[in-house]
């Protein structure tokens, strides 16, 4: 794991698990410059809530989801609008 993977990672999903942050803790005294400013970057997201401390969901869960919004979901709603159209 290195810092700029936990920055992207966060950055990418808006979450920053409890083992990278004490990862990031505990390595700071070996960051070079530039990773001491991008923890530093890491820590203002952090603090302004663009990042929050909490899991992520896996891919599996998220592709699951898309196909049920992008999908079931829309093919249920033309099936009762069509009956509702045989219907009147």
């Amino acid at each position: 794991m290195t810092l700029g993977e936990v920055f992207l990672e966060s950055l990418t999903s808006g979450v920053i698990t409890e083992r990278e942050m004490a990862w990031v803790a505990a390595q700071q005294g070996a960051f070079a410059r530039h990773e001491e400013a991008l923890a530093i970057r890491l820590g203002r997201l952090v603090d302004e809530g663009q990042i929050n401390l909490g899991c992520r969901i896996p891919t599996r869960v998220m592709q699951h989801r898309q196909v049920l919004v992008d999908w079931i979901e829309p093919l249920g709603r033309r099936r009762r609008a069509t009956a509702a159209v045989a219907v009147a």
